[in-house]
């Protein structure tokens, strides 16, 4: 397999059986992929189905307050409710040119989820997705969304019951049924060469917003700025920037509730190296190797583990990557509420939260948040959060 590592992580570890489908999906990104008539028929799905381009917006009123130039590119405006269907529509599509009749998916948020399903109704596609137990329970109307667009969504009840449990039965499921069915992986993690197919399909986000900020001001902005789980939203972000030497480049992960011995979601700033789902990346594990619970407020970023390339980013330097408490997280989705009439998930909260933290990091310069979806389906934890007393 080619170009499977940035620097030393990255790979390809998974048992033998998964071998072939994955080499099957490498030769499709390689032969079918940069066809005309495959970019084409994207184009116009991410266009005309899902939306794009998406508007870059800025924040008067947190703009003043804080003393830089804020602003939004605005991926919750897609169909959907987020930048997962810039992926979904782009493996959906090639599942099909590759003959497939099915996907098979993982989700946390649900939004991935919901996105798989819409494309693969979209495109005539059985459609079987692969849900933590504990994220069912606090994503119920994604559930909801995911059956009326036509998919079988399994409860996985082993593990954590998140992100990482839901991810390991997709994988399972595939093996026995590859013949017919593509893995539309959720995110920039996982065996190669998925975590180069999403960053990919997911770069739509950073060309458009710096041909877009270069359009409206003749200029590229200070910094960018977005939240890392398992990381595709941001790579979206970051890769087209990443040449650009005068952008400062932030991924903000989820540190949990802060409190001492807590669980967190923040494996490049706590974690070490390590193995998980087919890559070798950072992790959160034990001295026996044993992975870590994680936790944040956002089921979204809730993954023991982080995309390859961001652990290189990270380890190289190019990209700054801190923390955010969900206590801030939830602080910064009451205030971007409040002060510009928009409702971000939980997720993106994360990466406002940062900015809303540190404003003197941006020396009053312009800063482009990835609001990488939006806040309908986190309306139940934020309630919960209300109905404790809890203000923010």
């Amino acid at each position: 397999m080619k170009n499977a590592y940035f620097g030393e992580f990255g790979g390809c570890f998974v048992p033998e059986l998964l071998m072939p489908p994955l080499l099957e999906v490498e030769a499709a990104m390689r032969e079918i992929m940069p066809e005309p008539e495959f970019q084409s028929e994207l184009e116009d799905l991410l266009r005309n189905f899902a939306g794009r381009p998406t508007p870059l917006t800025h924040c008067p009123t947190l703009s003043e307050e804080l003393g830089l130039d804020l602003w939004l590119k605005r991926e919750d405006l897609l169909h959907t409710g987020a930048h997962k269907i810039n992926n979904t529509l782009g493996q959906a599509l090639l599942a099909k040119k590759m003959g497939k009749t099915a996907l098979v998916a993982e989700t946390g948020a649900g939004q991935h989820g919901v996105a798989t399903a819409a494309a693969a109704a979209r495109l005539g596609l059985r459609c079987t997705i692969y849900m933590g137990g504990e994220d069912v329970a606090r994503q119920s109307s994604n559930v909801l969304r995911m059956r009326l667009l036509g998919a079988e969504v399994k409860a996985v009840e082993n593990g954590t019951r998140t992100l990482k449990d839901a991810i390991n039965e997709a994988l399972r499921a595939w093996i026995s049924s590859q013949e017919s069915t593509h893995y539309c992986f959720g995110t920039a993690a996982g065996p190669h060469p998925f975590p180069t197919l999403v960053r990919e399909l997911q770069s739509v986000i950073g060309r458009e917003a710096r041909a877009r900020f270069l359009e409206m001001t003749g200029r590229l902005p200070e910094a960018v700025v977005a939240c890392v789980g398992g990381g595709s939203n941001a790579i979206g972000l970051f890769y087209p920037f990443l040449g650009d030497a005068g952008v400062r480049i932030v991924g903000v992960e989820a540190a949990g509730t802060g409190d001492p011995g807590c669980f967190n979601s923040a494996p490049l700033n706590l974690g070490v190296p390590g193995v998980l789902h087919g890559n070798y990346t950072m992790l959160l594990q034990n001295n026996d190797g044993q992975i870590e619970p994680s936790h944040s407020v956002s089921a979204g970023l809730d993954y023991p583990g982080v995309g390859p390339e961001h652990a290189w980013l990270h380890k190289t330097g190019r990209v700054k990557y801190g923390m955010v408490k969900d206590a801030n997280a939830l602080s910064a989705f009451h205030r971007l509420c409040r002060a510009e009439g928009i409702l971000p998930a939980l997720e993106s909260s994360h990466a406002l939260s940062y900015v809303l933290d540190h404003p003197k990091e941006f020396r009053g310069g312009a800063v482009i948040v990835n609001l990488s979806g939006r806040g309908d389906k986190d309306m139940g934890i934020v309630g919960d959060a209300l109905r404790g007393g809890k203000t923010y």
